[in-house]
């Protein structure tokens, strides 16, 4: 069993909105939704106000009257999101891009060369603030499934390192909608029945679960929560390889930033 965190789960904050907020300077600090119809993403001064991604534009304008709303620039989404990952990529070619803005990396070869875990994560922070001008948060954990939580858990542009011996103590006081798949329908329904964290998600019976989720989903989710998978990357053959060969346009943007 790898007993080391040496998964890594780069996250760009605010992907979206932070673009636009580096484009135009006048929008720094202000509440501002990538949209119009409906948001596609919000920066953090609007999501301090409730607006969030897939939210109805009128909803989001009436939650925050002074929300700013711009048309988007996609080109630039995926050129900046494109550099984000090469900066990864300039660490370890082991990279699994999962989006136009977040990927997993894994660099136990990439120690000896770089430094701990935890120094390669904040030099690639240090690298995507300085070359791109953007905030980006990092996990680091044992398995993608902790480093993803961890990525959300260091937001907005932090970091967050969880040590394989308290990965149970870190997990099991944190929301449940950070569980990798619980999206806000799943998340309504366990808290029907008092289920807010992820601690209580864990001393949950799996039939309760699969009575109120269906048989699939409810063992799986408690089965993630109890004894979180242990061997996701033994296997390299499991990694997108970013390499200068590549295609350069990477994964077509998403549709609605959360």
């Amino acid at each position: 069993m790898e007993t080391t965190a040496t998964i890594l789960h780069a996250d760009l904050d605010a992907f979206y909105a932070s673009v636009e907020q580096l484009l135009d300077p006048s929008l720094r600090g202000k509440p501002i939704a990538v949209g119009g119809g409906v948001v596609l993403a919000a920066s953090y001064e609007a999501k301090a106000f409730g607006v969030r991604g897939g939210m109805p534009g009128r909803q989001a304008r009436e939650l925050c009257p002074q929300l700013t709303f711009v048309s988007g620039h996609f080109q630039h989404y995926q050129r900046l999101g494109d550099a984000a990952i090469k900066v990864v990529n300039d660490f370890t070619p082991l990279v699994e891009r999962i989006s136009i803005d977040e990927a997993f990396a894994d660099v136990t070869g990439c120690t000896r060369l770089f430094g701990p875990p935890a120094e390669i994560a904040r030099a690639i922070r240090r690298r995507v603030r300085a070359e791109l001008g953007l905030p980006i948060s990092v996990g680091v954990a044992r398995t993608k499934h902790l480093a993803k939580i961890a990525s959300q858990v260091a937001k907005p542009d932090g970091l967050v390192v969880v040590d394989p011996d308290t990965e149970l103590e870190f997990l099991h006081h944190l929301p449940v909608e950070l569980m990798w798949g619980v999206g806000p329908v799943t998340r309504a329904r366990l808290a029907e029945i008092g289920v807010l964290t992820i601690g209580q998600l864990a001393k949950t019976p799996g039939w309760s679960l699969e009575r109120l989720l269906g048989p699939a989903a409810g063992e799986k989710l408690a089965q993630s929560a109890e004894s979180l998978p242990r061997s996701e990357f033994s296997d390299p053959s499991c990694f997108i390889l970013q390499t200068e060969s590549a295609p350069a346009s990477g994964p077509s943007p998403r549709p609605v930033e959360l």
